[in-house]
């Protein structure tokens, strides 16, 4: 080609000797270095990257939306137009089967360690088909990482970098699904158990058949419902089901749910979702579910999903608003009904056990970093009395009222740091110390005996008491025995007299209705107690809390009277909330002439049910030293730091197994 010459333009001005061409093209070769040097190195780099790197190449999407904008103190107040379940309110990989299956039974809270699990053959009851698949599949990873150059897999395991499901299984101290699926021996017991199980099937079966994919079955009418809690997301009561389903050892049922897992579940949602109830169902549930079976379908998507809920943060404190776009705007904002668009204690407060493990599967720290970041505020900010109210302003960090309640709005924030602690492998002392000092509080302030004996929690407003209970409150009880033996050594017996204090006028609350079921709140004034005097207070709607309390207490006490107030519970369920076509809540626990609500709540298969069947178990179906439940039932393994970082620390020994 031959280049015109301008007019004013020197040949010399618009050609480049050969030398100049060769310092020109090194420096800007030395410039595209240096840019992509700086693209695929530097820290804060990450979405470039994920626009260069193919998905399959680029790292999970942990903290996707941590550099949002934040969001205005009142931006778009918002209360969902139905509240679903008012609790804190009043692709893949691994399709191999399921895994550490033990019997037709239950499951547990995951696997046994390193190759022991073979030891479970010589148990009397069959595992199921896939046990056999799932072994061989742990011998061959186990083949491969001996096949890894020596130096290269020491330095892989000793820094404990990488979570490894088979890593995380050495560290169990006891077989999840103890020795026979956690069959009691009793033939009566185990018959209720059966029945417990009965009862999940059926509700389970109708749920598939005509709810299948929607969020909650209406049993009644025999369709299914969404609600608007959980931002477009769908099949709750599948990811609520699938440990349920699992541990019951309802093989079939689990694989349909994991099934529409894999092909169904879609996390593209563009709704208004509330983060606590997204956390404690889905962000709990698959959590569960992978720690249960092994199957890398579970985790990949809870931490897709675990990345969605990052944006909530990014308030000037750092504590989470309760409504979050789990589409790509990523904003939030709180409660339209929270005063002064306050966050709610126990939305905020119940984020910790599920946030740890995302941080533990997925390497990244900042999920721990944010909910560290909530308790280093609750430490520094003044407490009246020592008690939490129930209202934070995410903008200023300082209380909006001064409501204090065990039940509605605070609950699980309690129920948080004594399992944290546990879960922690007991190493957790601010989570630890956060929680005797908040029941020292509850003791002075909230916990009242009525003249007839019944000993209760009030709720607090600014120095008056209001004497009623909620349902919601009646966890308290197991929460109270669980942590009775880490208290001062003095203490053990007064924290044990009183979870069962607790827990005997939870049962009074349901004994003295006609359905015997309990009410959603119970009152001790006007000669009233442990009974609703208002109209608006006498529903029931499958709730777990008091049968929660069951189990906890029968673990720690073996008093017999725990199951068998279990089991008036499922007479009066069997009686006044089976329906054609599955369990509905009941709208007037003081009337026999049933009035259903036409509803089957998701939490009825995750807690209620769940719970049942670990009462009527043996107490080594998901021993408590390895694991604990999230507040909706879903069981979380404890975190060994130590040994997930040792290779050569194995927790379990092998007469522990081989039991």
């Amino acid at each position: 080609m031959v280049f015109r010459k301008l007019p004013g333009v020197s040949a010399s001005g618009m050609g480049l000797r050969l030398s100049q061409k060769f310092v020109f093209l090194l420096f800007l070769s030395g410039l595209v270095t240096l840019c992509f040097g700086a693209l695929f190195f530097l820290p804060d780099s990450v979405r470039l990257k994920r626009i260069f790197l193919s998905k399959s190449e680029s790292q999970p999407a942990t903290a996707a939306g941590s550099g949002m904008a934040e969001n205005d103190a009142g931006e778009r107040p918002k209360r969902p137009r139905e509240q679903d379940r008012p609790r804190g309110v009043t692709s893949t990989k691994g399709e191999s089967g399921v895994v550490v299956a033990v019997g037709g039974g239950t499951g547990g809270r995951g696997g046994g360690g390193g190759g022991g699990l073979a030891r479970f053959k010589g148990l009397a009851r069959k595992m199921p088909p896939s046990y056999e698949a799932t072994e061989e599949r742990l011998a061959g990873e186990k083949a491969q990482e001996d096949q890894t150059p020596g130096s290269e897999k020491a330095s892989l395991l000793d820094s404990g970098a990488a979570f490894t499901y088979k890593k995380f299984r050495r560290c169990l101290l006891k077989p999840p699904l103890g020795k026979d699926g956690g069959k009691p021996g009793d033939p009566e017991t185990n018959e209720r158990r059966e029945k417990v199980k009965e009862m999940m099937k059926f509700a389970w079966d109708n749920y598939k058949q005509y709810a299948w994919g929607k969020n909650e079955l209406r049993p009644l009418t025999k369709n299914g419902h969404i609600g608007n809690m959980f931002g477009g997301l769908r099949g709750a009561s599948i990811i609520d089901s699938l440990d349920t389903l699992y541990i019951m050892g309802l093989l079939d049922e689990y694989n349909d749910a994991k099934e529409w897992v894999r092909s169904s579940l879609d996390l593209t949602s563009n709704g208004e979702a509330s983060l606590f109830e997204v956390n404690i169902r889905y962000v709990g549930g698959l959590l569960s579910a992978y720690y249960l079976t092994g199957e890398e379908l579970f985790k990949t998507k809870v931490l897709e999903l675990g990345a969605k809920l990052l944006p909530a943060f990014n308030t000037p404190t750092g504590i989470p608003r309760g409504v979050i776009n789990l589409g790509s705007s990523g904003s939030s904002w709180s409660w339209g009904w929270a005063s002064a668009g306050s966050s709610i204690l126990a939305e905020f407060g119940t984020l910790h056990l599920e946030f740890v493990h995302l941080s533990e599967l997925s390497g990244d720290p900042v999920y721990t970093e944010k909910v560290i970041n909530i308790r280093k505020l609750l430490n520094k900010i003044e407490k009246p009395q020592g008690l939490y109210p129930n209202f934070l302003s995410p903008v200023s960090g300082n209380w909006v009222q001064h409501h204090v309640s065990i039940g509605g709005l605070g609950d699980s924030f309690y129920e948080y740091l004594i399992k944290s602690y546990l879960m922690s492998d007991k190493m957790d002392e601010d989570a630890k110390n956060m929680y005797y000092n908040a029941l020292e509080a509850i003791e002075s302030n909230l916990v009242q005996k009525s003249p007839g004996g019944l000993t209760y929690m009030a709720e607090w407003r600014g120095g008056i008491l209001d004497h009623k209970m909620g349902h919601l409150a009646c966890f308290s009880g197991g929460m109270i025995g669980i942590g009775a033996d880490d208290g001062a050594p003095d203490k053990r017996q007064h924290y044990l007299d009183l979870a069962a204090e607790v827990t005997h006028t939870c049962h009074e609350s349901y004994d003295r209705s006609a359905t015997k079921l309990g009410p959603e709140a119970f009152r001790f004034d006007s000669g009233a107690e442990a009974t609703a005097t208002r109209l608006s207070d006498r529903y029931y709607i499958l709730r777990p809390e008091v049968i929660e309390s069951y189990m906890y207490m029968w673990r720690l006490t073996h008093d017999p009277k725990y199951r068998e107030w279990g089991w008036e519970a499922v007479e009066a369920l069997e009686r006044h909330c089976r329906v054609e076509s599955g369990f509905s809540g009941i709208r007037d626990v003081y009337t026999l002439s049933d009035s259903h609500d036409n509803m089957q709540q998701s939490f009825f298969l995750s807690e209620t049910l769940k719970y049942l069947y670990l009462l009527f178990s043996d107490d080594d179906l998901l021993p408590p030293e390895d694991w604990v439940f999230n507040t909706e039932a879903h069981p979380l393994p404890v975190v060994r730091k130590n040994c997930l970082q040792d290779p050569s620390s194995t927790a379990q020994d092998n007469t522990k197994l081989s039991g």
